[in-house]
């Protein structure tokens, strides 16, 4: 508990210092380094054994704090596409394309084009949709719905996903009416907090069919860097999708 403690007071305090400072370059090339070992991580949740490929999707996202990165993560996807099919590699290499690489390229994007106050945002539906969850399911779990939220991850209660979601949604709401009018920030938020369980639910998948329990050791305490952003690697691009689709 102390150790994770600790691990916390670091991560808010790098988190702040990120945020204060608020430079371009400096925000992406943290965004890149965390893609990278988030990247490593998931060759153990994959069974993956490519190094070529990790090692140019982890160029690729270095160079993303120079260029558009979005872009930067449709070229990986596709040139690793290309890459299985021209020497009949297995299918797998391209996972981690995917999760969590094109997850966190867009969410360079998101906070290359709206700002750190949008990340900001993005951090409240999360984390506070998490960290409720817990809360709730812990004191209220299977009170008044007796089955599981589902067989992936046995610990999920209804209650806790559902107030959860209601906690983001809520506050989500809020901190998002000093960018959108009310009713957009809600459905924003409401959708982006689902992703996120969902986020979260993915990764416990993905370390229950490795058979370990977290996705790493990097952060005492707490386990890996995916166990930390699995619901940011959803709900980044719902919210990044969802500002697009709105014309905003």
């Amino acid at each position: 508990m102390k150790q994770r403690l600790i691990t916390s007071i670091f991560l808010i305090i790098f988190l702040v210092a990120i945020g204060i400072i608020n430079n371009l370059y400096l925000t992406k090339l943290a965004i890149a380094f965390i893609a990278i070992a988030g990247m490593f991580e998931a060759k153990k949740l994959f069974n993956f054994n490519d190094e070529r490929v990790f090692y140019f999707l982890s160029v690729l996202s270095i160079v993303a704090v120079f260029v558009n990165p979005v872009f930067i993560g449709i070229i990986g996807v596709l040139s690793v596409a290309g890459y299985i099919a021209f020497y009949q590699k297995e299918i797998n290499n391209i996972s981690i394309a995917f999760y969590p690489f094109l997850s966190l390229m867009i969410l360079m994007e998101l906070y290359m084009n709206k700002g750190m106050e949008i990340l900001g945002w993005l951090i409240v539906i999360v984390a506070l949709t998490d960290s409720l969850a817990y809360v709730i399911g812990k004191n209220l779990g299977k009170k008044f719905i007796k089955k599981g939220f589902c067989t992936t991850s046995p610990n999920k209660t209804w209650e806790g996903v559902l107030g959860g979601i209601l906690s983001g949604s809520i506050a989500g709401a809020f901190v998002g009416m000093f960018f959108y009018s009310f009713i957009e920030a809600l459905t924003i938020s409401f959708f982006v907090s689902v992703a996120s369980v969902f986020g979260d639910l993915f990764e416990s998948y993905l370390k229950r069919k490795a058979g370990i329990k977290d996705s790493g050791n990097i952060l005492p305490g707490h386990g890996g860097i995916l166990d930390r952003i699995d619901g940011y690697l959803f709900g980044a691009p719902l919210m990044w999708a969802m500002i697009l689709a709105m014309g905003n």
